[in-house]
């Protein structure tokens, strides 16, 4: 063969080889793709369970927790929760939408839970934190603790709003269902909970009145609860309660810079950022994405919070075992000493992980909350996988992995999961006409109020 035959068939078999090369690049890079995203399919699937198979059967609410070894504190297994409930409530619109029920289904277990709220204790329109599934009577949270509960109140209203948007155009039955859910929300009674002052009160009871005297100031997960008040076409607060209560003249505003990022707003002198369920639980509903105030850029604090919150556990200062780029997330969770506010700090990293901190900040920083999930399915997943998805923490330096869930841990990881797919939860909220109005009054930005 001449050398220049030679060149030309090296030169073609070169080609050739490199385009298969590629052409296996892109093929792994494609099934790479189609795994993450069964891998996202199926732990928002097995998540929503907890919210389907693992709802209390008579009022159909989540649980407050279910613990797989059957051992139970204080006997209640059949406590229900209103904050973790309207988590669920969410989850099952999230389980319509991916055909994981039908929309009949959806609809029958809704119109149970809301006819359970219909006749459940409230208090000025408010429920309890905890609930007897069975019959519908508050269950002390604590001993002062044994009536309303306004922040747990309104994530269940937030939910309640999601549900009459999502079905108020509907068929009779759903309309119907929307009607009752719109009047549930509007007999809260927001303006009550002010106890005469510009600011909101957590807890009120028949028995203890305003013995807790809880005043809810920022920053931290309640910016729902002030929203939902402005908001209220029955008992709307004016938005100096917003202005002068949460926001305290202003004091909520302390700008100040975290491992390479910056907070606009204080924590509650969280050093680094309070736990991670502060950037979720308002934000179920809320969309941040473009909602500004005179505060802060909600959108950009949320994300700084979750980067803080992810770069601690990979710089790992404590030198806890696990403790990396693919396994992080601190927030309040169950602890292996009981229950614990795990935030990144000396005194707040006890060396757990909670899945629900990654998995929930998915809208915010989702390169780093994928890494996680793949890593705790593929690699962990004998420790930390069960019937209703990630269990609800674990600590590899205490070899400790806890067959349990909290409700209000697991509804976050299917609704903030489809908020970064579709958007969903998020447009329903906006949608609301009197959320809309609301943010307006308290002089919030949304590409939703245009």
């Amino acid at each position: 063969m001449k050398k220049t035959h030679i060149y030309l068939f090296t030169l073609l078999l070169g080609a050739l080889l490199g385009a298969c090369k590629t052409s296996v690049n892109v093929a792994q890079k494609s099934n790479d793709e189609i795994s993450k995203d069964t891998l996202f399919t199926l732990v928002q699937k097995q998540t929503f369970q907890y919210f389907w198979d693992g709802a209390e059967e008579n009022s159909g609410l989540a649980r407050e927790r279910i613990h797989m070894d059957g051992l139970y504190p204080q006997n209640d297994k059949n406590i229900v929760t209103s904050g973790g409930g309207g988590f669920g409530v969410m989850a099952i619109l999230v389980g319509i939408e991916r055909g994981f029920i039908t929309r009949d289904e959806g609809r029958q277990r809704l119109e149970k839970i809301v006819g359970f709220l219909e006749k459940a204790d409230r208090f000025h329109g408010a429920w309890p934190h905890w609930l007897d599934g069975e019959t519908g009577r508050v269950k002390p949270f604590s001993s002062k603790d044994d009536g309303g509960d306004l922040v747990e109140t309104s994530f269940m209203a937030q939910g309640l709003l999601c549900v009459r948007q999502y079905f108020n155009k509907g068929n009779a039955e759903e309309k119907k269902l929307a009607s009752r859910a719109d009047q549930l929300w509007k007999e809260i009674d927001f303006n009550w909970y002010r106890n005469g002052k510009n600011v909101l009160l957590w807890h009120w009871s028949p028995k203890n009145e305003w013995a807790m005297n809880f005043e809810v100031t920022g920053y931290n997960e309640c910016l729902i609860m002030y929203v939902l008040a402005a908001s209220s076409p029955t008992y709307g607060v004016p938005a100096e309660v917003y202005h002068q209560g949460w926001a305290e003249n202003g004091k909520m505003v302390e700008p100040k810079e975290s491992l390479g990022y910056k907070l606009q707003l204080r924590h509650h002198g969280a050093p680094n950022g309070g736990p991670l369920f502060w950037a979720h639980y308002s934000y179920l509903g809320l969309d941040p994405r473009g909602l500004k105030d005179r505060y802060a850029d909600y959108w950009q604090e949320n994300i700084n919070h979750a980067l803080i919150n992810y770069t601690w556990c990979v710089t790992n200062p404590k030198g806890y075992k696990g403790y990396g780029p693919d396994s992080w997330g601190l927030t309040a969770s169950y602890s292996v000493k009981g229950y614990a506010g795990h935030a990144p700090s000396e005194s707040g990293d006890l060396g757990v992980i909670a899945p629900t901190a990654a998995l929930s900040s998915f809208p915010y920083i989702p390169e780093q909350s994928a890494r996680a999930m793949r890593h705790w399915y593929n690699n962990m997943k004998d420790k930390v996988w069960g019937e209703y998805g990630f269990y609800d923490a674990f600590s590899e330096t205490a070899n400790w992995y806890p067959k349990r869930y909290l409700a209000i841990d697991q509804g976050p990881v299917v609704v903030m999961m489809e908020n970064h797919r579709t958007g969903l939860l998020w447009n329903l909220f906006m949608s609301s006409p009197e959320i809309k109005q609301g943010l307006k009054k308290l002089g919030f930005e949304s590409p939703h109020l245009k």
